[in-house]
């Protein structure tokens, strides 16, 4: 089945002294959606943004905002960050147990509701949830930190999800998240993924012409 392919640029990989300017790069240089990963450190042994700092940011372009909450737990996190102007909210099968009703709650307010799992996780966690969610979020490194390096048995989790939601007739986006580059692109996507998140490839320490990096991104799919 033919996808087209979004890139969602993780601004974790951005220069947060100037997250406002850089978003407004990135919306120019072509992202389709912005991606904002939420750390608490607890879940995760980094801390990140909180809603504030979202609904800041969302005065600097009218791209989607994808919010990543690696949190523990996540429920009280739901309204804020919804308020803040996110536009999908992807929260981690991991973390907590009532993952219908919280998929409900961000359905409710308008948005799309995702659900995640770490490397670690087998794809039958997801399974009884796929039909409270309208993205499924595999992370193909340990989150925490960018710049890590692509776990490559991540692609076989992948196949078998996207296998089990074209065999339930859903409509789900697979977005993969975790050392993607334009070397492994390809091979994620004929895996079934349809949306890439992209750090440090696209934020590149030694270039900062983005519309570059997401566009040899695009075309190396």
């Amino acid at each position: 089945m033919s996808m087209i392919t979004f890139i969602a640029p993780s601004i974790l990989a951005a220069d947060f002294s100037k997250l406002g300017e850089e978003i407004r790069a990135i919306d120019k240089a072509g992202a389709d959606w912005i991606h904002i990963d939420v750390m608490d450190g607890h879940f995760v042994p980094n801390l990140t943004l909180g809603p504030k700092v979202v609904a800041d940011l969302r005065n600097y372009t009218k791209k989607p905002f994808d919010v990543h909450l690696m949190t523990s737990p996540y429920k009280n996190w739901i309204k804020p960050f919804a308020k803040a102007g996110a536009n999908i909210i992807t929260i981690h099968v991991e973390a907590q147990n009532n993952l219908i009703n919280s998929l409900e709650e961000i359905r409710s307010r308008g948005i799309k509701a995702g659900i995640s799992l770490k490397p670690d996780t087998p794809v039958e966690k997801v399974i009884p949830y796929l039909k409270y969610c309208d993205l499924v979020l595999v992370m193909t490194v340990n989150p925490g930190f960018g710049g890590q390096k692509f776990i490559e048995s991540q692609l076989i989790k992948i196949k078998k999800i996207r296998s089990i939601i074209e065999n339930s007739n859903l409509k789900i986006d697979v977005e993969v998240d975790g050392g993607i580059n334009k070397t492994n692109a390809k091979k994620v996507i004929n895996a079934g993924a349809n949306i890439l998140v992209a750090g440090s490839s696209i934020f590149t320490p030694n270039s900062n012409d983005y519309s570059k990096n997401i566009t040899e991104l695009k075309n190396s799919t």
